[in-house]
């Protein structure tokens, strides 16, 4: 292999970046880094006929590869970032599901140390201050009130690595609570809730950032009643999850969301649990049996959909080539408005020199051949 390992030059390819696609780009690796010039000595891989796009960000996500990241081992969590690595995700947080207080301050506590070595970019807490109206795969014997005090006592628990918390922020002491986590710089994410359109203005007004998987568990859209869905689509301050599997979402509200907030105010997550990149079998979500058919995540006890099976290759697959979107607005959807969010934009999300160099390359067809992370290939694309 001609050139230094740690001086790679990828050229020839559709190279997106911030300002627009460059045909015939190239993208320079020095190391860990994305850097403005070449060495002499540089090896170059010729990518003619690929994409090169940065890494994938994904704020919300429960495992993968038949690893929790509410119940793992530490190996087991470690387990679940390969596989998101390997399809793509090169910065991930990690989200837990509802449990005791005592055990979610216990795993924000295991989580944070994964943070701190780099391995994960943050916690979130999706539940237990959530809705029982909307629990969806979610213990309803475990849910509470969003209490100020327990948020900040898992806040405490994970020693500044907390990201974001999921509120049904109609319920007693969530509004509270949303000043706590926009005072503390942690994201607000309304979700899992049963609020009224005033109720979640008033949100929104408090500090409110993040609308957890939009649509789902959460009132429909009504003419009269217009429920959260209309105030977290028209205000500029929200930005929407959207999980684009082909089962939580038809593509006509994944189209609604986009021409409402625009690709600088979606971000695509995965949601996913346990089977990603995994398979059909039995699993456990916290305390609930989940049945996984057809790559279908269901509770056994009530049929509720129990997250995802999604890698974000196959959203980003699917936002271009079945939702017909851009390939600038799906990366900004799903690599730079997390990032963003994530307070990591720094280092990640584009591919400007000087950040990390997480790339994702792919063929003609939105296929996933290559990844790198931090200058390393997770998966090499054996090009060139």
């Amino acid at each position: 292999m001609a050139g230094r390992a740690d001086s790679t030059v990828l050229a020839g390819a559709r190279v997106v970046l911030p300002t627009g696609t460059v045909e015939d780009g190239r993208v320079i690796v020095e190391g860990p880094r994305i850097v403005g010039g070449a060495a002499q000595d540089a090896r170059t891989v010729d990518l003619s006929g690929h994409w090169v796009v940065p890494g994938f960000v994904d704020m919300h996500n429960h495992g993968g590869g038949g690893a929790s990241f509410t119940s793992g081992t530490v190996d087991e969590v470690l387990t679940g970032i390969r596989t998101h690595r390997e399809h793509g995700t090169t910065t991930l947080v990690a989200s837990t599901v509802t449990g005791e207080m005592d055990f979610l301050a216990q795993r924000a506590g295991v989580l944070s140390e994964l943070v701190e070595q780099g391995d994960l970019a943050g916690i979130h807490f999706e539940g237990p201050f959530i809705s029982p109206c909307r629990k969806g795969a979610h213990s309803e014997d475990l849910l509470r009130h969003p209490d100020p005090a327990e948020v900040r006592k898992l806040m405490d628990a994970a020693r500044g690595t907390a990201k974001m918390f999921t509120l049904a922020t109609e319920l007693p002491g969530g509004i509270e609570s949303v000043r706590l986590l926009a005072e503390h710089g942690v994201i607000a994410a309304i979700g899992h809730t049963d609020a009224t359109y005033e109720q979640t203005v008033e949100a929104i007004d408090a500090g409110a950032t993040v609308a957890t998987h939009l649509f789902n568990a959460m009132p429909p859209l009504a003419h009269r009643e217009p429920g959260p869905i209309a105030a977290l689509l028209e205000d500029e301050r929200i930005t929407v999850e959207l999980i684009n599997d082909g089962t939580h979402l038809h593509p006509a509200a994944l189209e609604l969301a986009y021409h409402h907030a625009g690709a600088r105010r979606v971000a695509l997550i995965t949601d996913a649990m346990d089977a990603a990149g995994f398979g059909d079998g039995r699993y456990q979500l916290g305390p609930l049996a989940v049945e996984v058919k057809d790559g279908v995540a269901r509770l056994v006890e009530g049929n509720s959909i129990a997250g995802s099976t999604l890698t974000l290759d196959t959203a980003f697959h699917r936002a271009v080539t079945i939702d017909r979107i851009p390939v600038g607005d799906v990366v900004q959807s799903i690599s730079a408005n997390p990032a963003r969010l994530l307070g990591v934009y720094d280092k990640v999300g584009s591919l400007d020199p000087g950040k990390d160099a997480d790339l994702v390359i792919l063929d003609a067809d939105f296929t996933l051949k290559g990844v790198m992370r931090k200058g390393e290939w997770i998966v090499d694309p054996q090009i060139g």
